[in-house]
């Protein structure tokens, strides 16, 4: 199994250094290194690491306006540092999708296990995220098939059962997708005996 990959984000060059080590000894790659928001914005695009571990205390901008944009462009992780553990701070950490965060002093005993727990999270939510979208996309394929379905029983006065063996015959004689099928039938209402193939469904 490969090792995580991570990206430690601090101003303070002395703790990141530390991070780096402990993260090292542990058995993850640390991919790369930021004193910034707006590098670790850069690097980020640059790496795609598997999680990163940010300071939340930054000048200009701060780690969790770096995680938000981070999140939103990029879906990776991000656990945060503070030396901070107001109720506000909590808030806007969870507003930052963040997959959690630790209070500094940060010791092995503490960051090893919520990296575990960090990445873990991930993995889940990834697996969520792909569910959904075969989801969405299994829906979006029936809806045109029901429509396709709809379109060739009005011209070939043909039943609903006929008409979706009709689309299924051509999707397993020319080896293309129901979705491609019914948008072709949706956008030239017919469905002749050419193959799928030279009627340029993409």
């Amino acid at each position: 199994m490969s090792k995580a990959r991570i990206m430690v984000v601090d101003d303070e060059s002395i703790l990141r250094m530390d991070i780096k080590e402990m993260l090292i000894e542990a058995g993850y790659d640390v991919v790369a290194e930021a004193n910034t928001g707006e590098l670790a914005i850069e690097l980020a695009a640059l790496h795609r690491p598997d999680l990163i571990v940010m300071d939340v205390k930054m000048p200009k901008m701060n780690g969790i306006k770096a995680s938000k944009i981070i999140q939103q462009s990029f879906k990776i992780p991000v656990l945060l540092l503070t030396a901070y553990s107001e109720t506000d701070l909590i808030k806007e950490a969870r507003n930052a999708n963040v997959v959690g965060y630790l209070v500094k002093p940060i010791s092995e005993q503490d960051l090893i296990p919520a990296v575990e727990v960090a990445l873990g999270q991930s993995e889940r939510i990834k697996a969520l995220l792909g569910n959904i979208q075969e989801l969405e996309y299994k829906m979006e394929t029936r809806k045109l098939v029901e429509k396709a379905k709809g379109i060739l029983m009005e011209i070939y006065k043909i039943p609903e059962e006929d008409a979706y063996k009709k689309i299924r015959s051509y999707c397993m004689t020319n080896r293309t997708s129901m979705k491609e099928v019914a948008e072709y039938v949706i956008k030239h209402r017919q469905l002749d005996s050419r193959r799928v193939s030279s009627l340029n469904l993409r």
